[in-house]
């Protein structure tokens, strides 16, 4: 079974390590309980260290060799894209509070004697800091990569999918790199996009530029609500990408359609009752929350009852929302 299957067949279960997540040792120790729970497609981010170790990781829980039915894709971005920012604490003005270490849910927040700064590895930039910081100290980077350089060695690695997130007002810098990806990977590509900054017209609209000259059904649309804030698991957490993503459904265009951004375990029963036909779910910040106790351990890897409460946690997750699509 290839990856055109598993979506036509409606049974994408995509775990979101972060496109920003550049942490191996967690990446590992998420591929492993995630592909072990029923998990079949991986996100992850566009570094070699991070794709060898999410290989890694599924070689834990399947044997090597083994035929499967395991995808793995890599994520990029723009420059503003929330997806592949670092926060930055500036610490003339870090009043060392610790209001941002108290919500960061990837524990990329630590204190450096008398202020906080940022573990870039671990950082995701999903923004929580800044929210509550009373000072303003704290602002946000992006590192710009050059495509051409960084994906070609990771397609040689094994890949399934290329996605660009392009949450961004710069249409054409987006594009630019969205033709960049067609011509370095043949396969299927991802498309990333939410509403923040398009109204439904103009969503569509760029849906439609970008797959133009693509062959139907080798584009997926990852319709993002909001963006790395599934903490938690109530219903209205999840609303705004159900709503992006009916009004992809409602285009009926060429494509293969993830609901994701703020996305829990409510996410694909809620996309049954609203009668959105979505291909798959894609869910990160609410999947690596419900084990992060269990995999902040140094010795989740090797301690069995550890792995396997949280890969029951996991598969309850994984099959409620695979049942519902």
């Amino acid at each position: 079974m290839n990856l055109t299957a598993i979506l036509k067949n409606k049974r994408c279960f995509k775990l979101v390590c972060g496109a920003g997540n550049e942490d191996a040792v967690e990446v590992e120790k998420l591929v492993a309980v995630y592909a072990k729970a029923g998990a079949n497609y991986f996100d992850l981010s566009a570094r070699e260290d991070i794709v060898r170790a999410a290989k890694r990781g599924l070689e834990r829980v399947i044997p090597k060799g083994k035929p499967t039915n395991y995808f793995f894709n890599v994520s990029v971005g723009i420059a503003g894209d929330p997806h592949v920012r670092k926060a930055l604490i500036t610490g003339q003005k870090c009043k060392a509070c610790g209001l941002c270490q108290k919500v960061c849910q990837q524990k990329a927040i630590l204190p450096e004697g008398n202020k906080y700064a940022v573990i870039k590895t671990r950082c995701i930039g999903c923004g929580a800091c800044a929210e509550v910081c009373p000072v303003a100290a704290i602002s946000f980077t992006t590192e710009n990569k050059d495509l051409n350089l960084v994906l070609p060695p990771l397609v040689k690695l094994g890949l399934d999918s290329l996605e660009l997130h392009a949450v961004t007002d710069d249409e054409e810098t987006a594009y630019a790199q969205w033709l960049a990806m067609n011509k370095i990977f043949p396969g299927i590509l991802s498309l990333c996009l939410d509403r923040s900054h398009l109204g439904d017209k103009q969503l569509i609209a760029r849906i439609k530029r970008f797959i133009g000259s693509r062959n139907d059904f080798t584009t997926i649309i990852q319709a993002d609500g909001a963006p790395m804030s599934g903490g938690d698991d109530r219903c209205n957490t999840t609303l705004q990408a159900l709503a992006t993503a009916d009004i992809v459904n409602k285009a009926k265009l060429p494509v293969w359609l993830l609901i994701s951004g703020g996305t829990n375990s409510k996410t694909a029963k809620l996309s049954r009752l609203f009668e959105i036909n979505a291909q798959g779910v894609a869910i990160g910040s609410f999947a690596r929350k419900i084990i992060r106790k269990y995999i902040d351990r140094s010795d989740f890897l090797e301690n069995k009852k550890v792995f396997n409460q949280a890969c029951k946690i996991a598969k309850q997750l994984v099959d409620k929302s695979l049942k519902y699509l």
